[in-house]
């Protein structure tokens, strides 16, 4: 079973095409967060967890569903983390998660996909986003052939990673996961759509206006999927290109 939460579409692909390969089942883990669904898995292969790399690791709302989740069947686990550079040290907060639970860790595998962080960093041009897209298949192929067959997807870390999945994973949620910064702007239409994205049911519709009520994992699906591009995050996000797939 391949179990993905995803924001603006990196992470959605990445399960898709696994699944193409391996056969296996997907189960969105967005949705049964947002529809408070019992966290409720079973499967007799591998569970494999699909998700976006936050500040070098596991995005916090994801490694809370593994920790509350009731997993049945196989007993063991693959990550697979898309990211705009790398995953840092990410494999040994997977690995502690895993062991926690119960699971066999097969191990961590960092897929690069176009940057989609418009909080902090610039989004790639659509040809540019495309060639991405395009250099990750075979690098996701070849992991989803390794997990059909049983093979570990383990991957080292550098110093650096350590330090970047350490301390400043910390800093990073601290300092700059907040919805304080996301306000509309006058091409606001009044749609709906970020409310019915929000995974974490943060946004409501007031006057026909979102309005974010201090629960944001910072996934991005509002800001970039927007129809509109009527949000902005402070004045970070204002003239940079939305990605999604």
């Amino acid at each position: 079973m391949i179990l993905y939460f995803s924001g603006t579409g990196n992470s959605r692909y990445t399960a898709e095409l696994i699944s193409s390969v391996t056969g296996d089942s997907i189960v969105s883990l967005n949705e049964i967060i947002k529809t408070n669904a019992p966290l409720s898995f079973h499967s007799n292969s591998p569970f494999v967890i699909v998700c976006p790399t936050y500040a070098w690791r596991i995005p916090r709302i994801v490694e809370d569903a593994v920790i509350k989740g009731d997993f049945s069947g196989s007993k063991e686990i693959y990550f697979v983390l898309t990211c705009g550079d790398g995953a840092g040290n990410a494999y040994k907060y997977a690995k502690l998660l895993s062991d926690n639970k119960g699971f066999v860790f097969k191990g961590l595998k960092a897929v690069v996909m176009p940057e989609n962080y418009i909080a902090m960093f610039s989004v790639p041009d659509e040809k540019e986003s495309e060639a991405i897209i395009e250099r990750a298949k075979p690098v996701i192929k070849e992991t989803a052939e390794k997990i059909k067959n049983g093979e570990d997807i383990s991957q080292s870390s550098s110093l650096l990673g350590k330090f970047l999945s350490g301390p400043v994973n910390g800093i990073f949620y601290g300092m700059f996961v907040s919805d304080r910064g996301f306000y509309t702007t006058d091409k606001c239409v009044s749609c709906g759509k970020c409310a019915e994205l929000c995974p974490l049911n943060n946004i409501t519709i007031k006057d026909g206006k979102p309005h974010w009520g201090g629960s944001c994992t910072h996934c991005m699906a509002c800001i970039c999927r927007c129809p509109s591009e009527a949000i902005e995050y402070k004045n970070k996000s204002k003239g940079k290109r939305r990605y999604s797939i």
